[in-house]
């Protein structure tokens, strides 16, 4: 049933609507578990296929050389950060040790 709400239509489902209706035998309509069970696991194979229909023709990929001297720039910098941890590790130690030497 549609409700128009101010300016918007609104639709309505009334409570005895949203009662799921169960079958005392089984496999019947909707009771069946595995019937269920059927329909979220085409629902997850359909929300997989749309999602690499969505990424092979709505999302813009940056060309494979673009990616190549990324890659390289990330590989550079990872490099010249673990070295500098690795200086103020040596840094850290040295001193405790010459700290605690003095006792």
């Amino acid at each position: 049933m549609l409700l128009k709400i101010g300016e918007h239509l609104v639709f309505y489902t009334g409570v005895a609507q949203l009662v799921e209706h169960r079958s005392p035998k089984p496999g019947v309509g909707s009771s069946s578990l595995s019937t269920r069970a059927k329909i979220k696991i085409m629902g997850i194979v359909t929300y997989i296929k749309e999602s690499f229909k969505e990424l092979n023709t709505k999302v813009t990929w940056m060309s494979l050389p673009e990616a190549q001297k990324s890659t390289v720039v990330v590989a550079i910098f990872t490099i010249l950060f673990s070295l500098a941890v690795f200086a103020v590790d040596k840094v850290f130690q040295l001193g405790l040790e010459q700290y605690f030497n003095l006792f």
